[in-house]
């Protein structure tokens, strides 16, 4: 089994820097404080996903390219994947929940992958579909965060990070604000950026990585029903392979509202000019609401833009 590691991350960050040009590192006050912001929601499929997924399609060997990769998303990493897979000439089929943005399942198919869908609002398991997937096809399972090359490749973020910060003349960051899911960004960081403070953000009822890191072991969503509009976040636990990596680096994480989370989509729109996802907003709305600390070299990852348009024009009028 790979693990992990720091060497992972500077050799995925290479292999991106040839592919993908930076995202840019923007700066905005808060409350009078200078804070820098990583627009991963402009990559080629409006997520950062497309890192990891690279570094692991590219490390595939030639047969298991020929039996092609199976993911599991709700449509950012499902992006990334298809993306990857069509750039290589791989097969790819993505398991998507049948509730997911219809942006997110156009462009995936798009991309040229095989979308299977499955009941989430039922309660229909989603690793057993794809499960049953990679045994009928021999192909290669791509999960979306408890991969050691995705988390890797994720971490990608953090270098580009500290060397966008020595080129404005900073030291490296201080603090690392990110939204989170099943954790795959969030372990990436902490093994690329080693002397930030990493801070997980999640929304409302799908916190289980902030309970996991309160006690100590891995806990799960109490509720795998609760709605959200962060449908890039609804992981119902975290996984050993991530935890692992956070327990010794991350102490805390931080939960969000889903009304922090529209205004820090309003807050983005109008103060930066970015189109950004419900997950995407989830670190920013931390941010925002006070919930967390920041100077002058705290950077805040803004990780997704795939946003249906009906649904991000009802966020910027409503009032609350």
């Amino acid at each position: 089994m790979h693990t992990p590691n720091a060497a992972g991350v500077a050799r995925a960050a290479a292999k991106i820097a040839d592919l993908l040009p930076n995202t840019p590192l923007l700066e905005a006050e808060v409350n009078g404080t200078l804070v820098w912001f990583k627009a991963e929601n402009l990559q080629p499929v409006g997520a950062f996903k497309i890192r990891g997924a690279w570094h692991r399609l590219t490390d595939l060997s030639d047969a298991e390219r020929a039996h092609g990769v199976v993911g599991v998303s709700s449509g950012n990493h499902a992006q990334g994947v298809a993306w990857a897979a069509q750039r290589l000439g791989i097969a790819a089929t993505i398991v998507m929940p049948n509730d997911a943005p219809q942006v997110k399942l156009d462009a995936t198919r798009g991309y040229g992958a095989n979308v299977v869908v499955y009941d989430r609002p039922g309660g229909e398991d989603r690793d057993a579909v794809a499960q049953r997937l990679v045994d009928q096809s021999g192909a290669t399972l791509v999960h979306a965060f408890a991969d050691a090359w995705v988390i890797e490749g994720q971490g990608s973020t953090g270098t580009e990070i500290i060397a966008q910060l020595a080129a404005r003349g900073h030291g490296a960051p201080t603090r690392l604000i990110c939204p989170c899911g099943g954790g795959g960004l969030t372990a990436g960081l902490a093994l690329a950026c080693p002397d930030a403070e990493i801070v997980p953000v999640e929304p409302e009822g799908w916190d289980d990585v902030r309970l996991s890191l309160e006690a100590g072991e891995i806990i799960g969503v109490p509720d795998p029903k609760h709605p959200t509009a962060c449908d890039a976040l609804q992981t119902p636990a975290t996984r050993p392979i991530n935890f692992a990596v956070l327990k010794g680096r991350v102490p805390r994480g931080l939960m969000v509202t889903p009304a922090e989370v529209r205004a820090a989509q309003r807050w983005a729109f109008s103060k930066l000019h970015l189109v950004i996802e419900p997950g995407g907003a989830a670190a920013l709305a931390a941010v925002l609401a006070g919930k967390v600390p920041v100077d002058g070299r705290t950077v805040v990852i803004l990780s997704g833009g795939n946003t249906d348009a009906a649904a991000f024009a009802e966020v910027l009028t409503s009032k609350d």
